[in-house]
């Protein structure tokens, strides 16, 4: 058992620039650290393999306007089925994305994605979160470390970062098939080949135990979308902290004035 609180969140890598949720979490875990005291851990899942989740939502300075920016990515199958910590940036997509932000935020924003250099979009995520300042004084857990994964317990729904066409891809493991969904009803399907525990990540209804099974967290700040899903019952020594209310939830936090 701990001695001391730890409070942990969650997210997967949520766009260039953190969408202002993850900003929530933090700013929620944060309070309630000053109140209970112990340490804050976020559980990094880069592990996830969703692009959609990488959208970074900003708006234009002059109009107002909206605009969903993204990765430029490697490859078809990396964009869609690698998992984040796998997912290579496409050349010349971080100066392309440069001439385009002044158009959304200052100098200073722009400066500080300049300045990032990573070899895949976990990295990169992870690198702008830090230099943003967010994540100072917290520990970082990745779902992606073959260690923590050793470490974790069984599971029976989850996935395999498995080899497929030349790439790894984070393919659905069920009754010894590998599967990766294409969208409705449609889905590639072949033969499981053998894998280890450090090939293995959680799925959604999953992650929760998983997690725990090695964190062992005290308290855990949750998304209103997690909330939704979260199998509370799985861990009923955690106390469950709803995240404070930020406005414009889903776009994304650019305020490195503090």
């Amino acid at each position: 058992m701990n001695s001391s609180p730890v409070i942990c969140f969650g997210q997967q890598p949520c766009g260039f620039f953190p969408k202002r949720f993850l900003v929530a979490k933090i700013q929620t875990a944060r309070r309630l650290q000053q109140v209970i005291g112990g340490k804050i851990v976020f559980f990094y899942h880069d592990s996830d393999h969703d692009p959609r989740e990488t959208q970074t939502i900003l708006r234009h300075r002059k109009t107002g306007e909206p605009a969903k920016l993204n990765f430029g990515f490697v490859g078809k199958i990396q964009r869609k089925f690698s998992p984040c910590y796998l997912k290579r940036m496409e050349p010349g997509w971080q100066m392309k994305t440069e001439r385009q932000l002044p158009n959304y935020v200052g100098s200073d924003c722009v400066q500080l994605f300049q300045s990032v250099s990573a070899s895949n979009i976990a990295e990169f995520c992870l690198a702008m979160y830090q230099r943003l300042g967010l994540l100072e004084g917290i520990e970082v857990t990745r779902s992606s470390d073959p260690a923590l994964r050793c470490a974790a317990c069984d599971v029976e729904d989850f996935f395999v970062d498995a080899p497929y066409k030349d790439e790894i891809v984070r393919a659905r493991y069920v009754g010894g098939l590998f599967q990766l969904h294409e969208g409705g009803d449609s889905f590639v399907t072949w033969p499981a080949s053998t894998f280890s525990k450090e090939q293995i990540s959680p799925a959604r209804d999953t992650r929760l135990r998983w997690m725990q099974s090695v964190l062992h967290c005290t308290h855990y700040v949750a998304g209103a979308g997690e909330k939704a899903y979260l199998r509370e019952s799985d861990a009923p020594e955690i106390e469950f902290i709803n995240r404070d209310f930020i406005d414009r939830s889903d776009e994304a936090y650019t305020d490195i004035s503090h």
